[in-house]
């Protein structure tokens, strides 16, 4: 789950049917039956009026391929000009054409379609950065990192390629490791990583990032030893039969580590990981990329990168209400960006990870955590009053909040604050978000719809941890309404779909093939009820997740007046098989005009 919603980030500042049971139903859905407000993509686009604004001529005007415009009134074109990193006309071939002028740049799409750019629902740009220079922890498809020794093999590889940087900062690091999908179904210990090395603190963040796993070295460092109490919302790992740290730590435990060990990075590391993880995300087709839980000296490093022009695409910045609030309504917060970076509201965390089983759940886990008891349900890592309280302050000041909510009983918490600075401070278009909400339940729902709340769900999950879901976290019935968008669709509600890279890559259409298929690694489908039609799922990575972030007026869609944002893609995602959609491409990112990444 998410990485900075996580301690991680604060320290660091089946019931489903067989496989084979639903091409045919994935496949209508691709075609459009039950999308929510997108009108029909397959009319033809010149029987559409041309949008024209302005009296200048185009600088760039591209045709040659599908154009998706996520404009229902026009929902496809022909052609689509640009003049000052804005949308001059969009419309048919031969009308835009009229904007042509002498110096006018023609961009042959040769083929390829071209949509607005993605707008990302829930990240953490500077820890895509992290992640860009630390180790690949991740398992297949995505790393190498399948069992435990493929771990400690690539620990050293990247120790010995980064000798001069692990001596700088006195840390060998990695990111992405998965118990669920190690061959070994387990945490690496700190003998383990012990064989990385003796004298270097070795640090590896879970791929959820609510957990992490140390060598003794690093355990040295920083005085975790057996004496060391677990803090509130977290838990060290003890050897059997002992208190002696194991290595593995648990939420809030992670500050404890992480915190003093990745303290070390200095100016050039920060700024080089933020520069990094910006281009990755343009990489994936984003125009507009988030960091959503940002400390201290992430807000700070952000704004200096900003100012030094280092940010490829727009940042939206949320502050942690609860560690981070003096940074809330300064002069970055607001609807403007400075140098491509806004404060866009505040963030709090009030649970932990559903892979990780951390989350916060009103009924036990279906396999319980070696060590805990039958009734073990999770972490609440934000206590109640102080939920309540930052929902209230958010409310008054008119700031949007996001909560980190993924089990059933942290979204009960986010329904009772929300509510609750409703009643103090009235009814009004604030657009709380309710970030992950993978346990949502239906009668949850309807209350997210009443109070205002924006649903940014995860379905990607299904994909990476479905069959882990089904078969240990949550067991077949609770497994198969993970993200349940069928439920917010039936309803006719917007929602976002998102990735919370680094925790998955920024893999914009690995997030489009997962909200449509629902097919796990094992290839079974995990709730064929909430599988999501192309059209909608597009809307749900563009014009909707502009609304998210009060953008709509000028992102999300190809419209005359909006910003030149374009990715231009491999194939078309609406004719395309949609169990290839993970396979198209990003051909080429277009941030106002200009190319800011090429395949």
């Amino acid at each position: 789950m998410c990485i900075a919603c996580s301690p991680f980030g604060a320290a660091f500042a089946r019931a489903a049917p067989s496989r084979r049971a639903v091409l045919g139903g994935t496949a209508r859905l691709a075609a459009g039956a039950g999308a929510v407000g997108f009108g029909s993509l397959f009319r033809c686009a010149a029987a559409q009026a041309p949008a024209v604004a302005g009296t200048g001529p185009a600088e760039l005007i591209f045709a040659g391929g599908p154009i998706l415009t996520m404009n229902d009134a026009a929902p496809t074109a022909e052609a689509v000009a640009v003049r000052g990193g804005r949308i001059l006309a969009v419309g048919s071939r031969a009308q835009v054409e009229a904007t042509r002028g002498p110096g006018t740049r023609m961009v042959n799409l040769e083929g390829r379609t071209m949509l607005p750019g993605f707008v990302d629902p829930h990240g953490h740009v500077v820890m895509v950065g992290l992640q860009a220079v630390g180790a690949n922890l991740l398992a297949a498809p995505d790393g190498e990192a399948n069992d435990i020794p493929a771990l400690i093999r690539i620990l050293r590889e990247w120790a010995q390629r980064n000798e001069a940087a692990v001596r700088r900062y006195g840390l060998i690091f990695g990111f992405g490791y998965d118990d669920s999908q190690l061959k070994e179904r387990r945490h690496p210990t700190r003998e383990e990583l012990d064989q990385v090395s003796t004298e270097v603190p070795v640090l590896i963040i879970h791929t959820s990032s609510h957990l992490a796993a140390a060598n003794s070295k690093a355990l040295e460092k920083v005085g975790i030893t057996a004496a060391t109490p677990d803090p509130t919302g977290g838990v060290f790992r003890r050897r059997d039969g002992s208190r002696e740290p194991n290595g593995v730590m648990e939420e809030n435990a992670m500050i404890a580590a992480a915190g003093p060990l990745l303290g070390a990075l200095d100016e050039p590391a920060w700024l080089s990981m933020i520069r990094a993880g910006s281009e990755f995300y343009a990489s994936f087709g984003y125009t507009t990329c988030q960091e959503g839980r940002a400390m201290g000296p992430t807000l700070a490093n952000l704004a200096k990168a900003a100012d030094r022009g280092l940010l490829a695409v727009d940042v939206v910045a949320y502050p942690d209400i609860l560690g981070a609030a003096d940074q809330l309504g300064g002069a970055l917060h607001g609807r403007s960006y400075r140098n491509r970076l806004r404060v866009g509201g505040a963030k709090i965390s009030l649970d932990g990870s559903p892979q990780g089983k951390t989350a916060w759940l009103s009924r036990p886990y279906h396999v319980i955590p070696e060590g805990l008891p039958p009734d073990y349900r999770g972490l609440q890592t934000a206590p109640t009053e102080a939920t309540i309280a930052a929902f209230s302050r958010c409310y008054e000041r008119g700031w949007q909040i996001m909560a980190h909510a993924n089990g059933d009983a942290a979204i009960d918490l986010m329904i009772a604050a929300a509510r609750e600075a409703t009643r103090r401070h009235g009814p009004g278009d604030r657009r709380p978000v309710l970030i992950h909400g993978q346990t949502l339940r239906e009668d949850q729902v309807d209350q997210l719809r009443e109070l205002g709340i924006f649903p940014a769900l995860f379905p990607m999950h299904t994909f990476y941890w479905g069959d882990w879901h089904r078969d240990s976290v949550l067991g077949p019935e609770r497994a198969e309404n993970i993200s349940p968008t069928g439920w917010l669709m039936s309803r006719g509600m917007m929602f976002t779909s998102h990735h919370d890279a680094p925790v998955a890559r920024p893999d914009s259409m690995r997030v489009l093939s997962a909200t449509v298929t629902r097919r796990s690694r094992s290839g079974d489908i995990i709730g064929p009820r909430h599988r999501v039609p192309v059209a909608t799922a597009l809307k749900a990575m563009t014009i909707w997740a502009a609304h998210q972030h009060f953008e709509e007026a000028a992102k999300g869609s190809i419209e005359v007046g909006k910003l030149a944002d374009f990715v231009i893609l491999s194939g078309n995602p609406m004719t395309v098989d949609p169990e290839r959609l993970a396979d198209l491409k990003v051909t080429q990112t277009i941030k106002e005009g200009t190319s800011v990444h090429r395949a």
